[in-house]
């Protein structure tokens, strides 16, 4: 494999059979090669595979210290295992930039708030544990100790990559996660328990609702017996159904079907079941 750039001492770029940019990293990788040298495949500790090229991460690889790109990749590799789930490769540009300038704040004495961090300890629980995980590599490898504010920010670039989205898609439909959650918790005047499974189930129901919202690929309304049999039953669970189909009808210009109501009110009666709340 033949390096056609150098892009520091521990990273080059070249390009395989098939037209690929590869970027190779790895130790000491290029020590006294020049473009045009055979890599020393032994070398090689992990290989970046660009589609298509991207200037952003080669600068990111040749500008940042070897070792945060090393701790960078383990946090991301955990994450994959953790949620055993193919991750966007965008994340290698986002939360590895995101790192750096993590660790800069942190050596200047600076803290950067996270306005989202009791959102995404709620309703991203298993991508925060994963930050906060992400927190103690970092302390260990790195000997950079970061606040818990990171951990919600290394969530957010987490969940980005499993959406295969955008950063401010993230952030919104997280901030209306949040308005629903308020609107029953309004409704009902009460503190919902969110360490129940209804609690869990609700939530993981509210960030799939919100994907068909966006593609507009609801349920289709074929359950009329079933719709008609939970509003007598649970009246109040339907009236604040009826809340969250105003509000989302606001957002998304789209028709909410009965069939996404009557799911809503499902989770909703289980959640407000007085088993599982505390009176505001």
């Amino acid at each position: 494999m033949k390096i056609i750039k150098i892009l520091n001492n521990n990273a080059a770029l070249a390009i395989d059979d098939k037209g690929n940019e590869i970027v190779y990293t790895g130790r000491g990788i290029c020590f006294q090669k020049k473009t045009g040298d055979e890599l020393d495949e032994s070398k090689i500790e992990k290989t970046f595979v660009m589609e298509k090229p991207n200037e952003q991460f080669k600068q990111l690889v040749s500008e940042m210290p070897y070792e945060q790109i090393q701790v960078a990749d383990e946090i991301i590799k955990y994450a994959g295992n953790v949620l055993n789930k193919r991750l966007s490769n965008n994340i290698y540009i986002t939360l590895t930039d995101h790192l750096g300038y993590a660790i800069e704040r942190a050596k200047e004495g600076t803290v950067l708030r996270n306005k989202l961090l009791w959102e995404i300890k709620n309703f991203y629980k298993i991508e925060y544990s994963i930050g906060c995980h992400a927190l103690g590599m970092i302390k260990e490898k790195l000997g950079v100790t970061l606040p818990d504010d990171e951990a919600g920010f290394f969530a957010l670039h987490i969940v980005n990559a499993e959406l295969d989205g955008n950063m401010h898609h993230t952030l919104e439909t997280s901030e209306v996660i949040s308005d629903i959650v308020s609107i029953v918790k309004y409704t009902f005047n009460t503190e919902l328990d969110e360490n129940t499974l209804s609690y869990e189930r609700f939530i993981t129901h509210l960030k799939y609702f919100l994907q068909r919202a966006e593609k507009k690929e609801f349920y289709p309304a074929d359950n009329v017996e079933m719709f008609n049999m939970m509003i007598k039953k649970f009246p109040e669970a339907y009236k604040c159904a009826s809340r969250i189909k105003s509000y989302m009808e606001s957002k998304f210009p789209n028709e909410i079907t009965d069939e996404e109501m009557l799911y809503l009110t499902m989770h909703i009666s289980r959640i407000t079941d007085r088993r599982n709340v505390t009176k505001g």
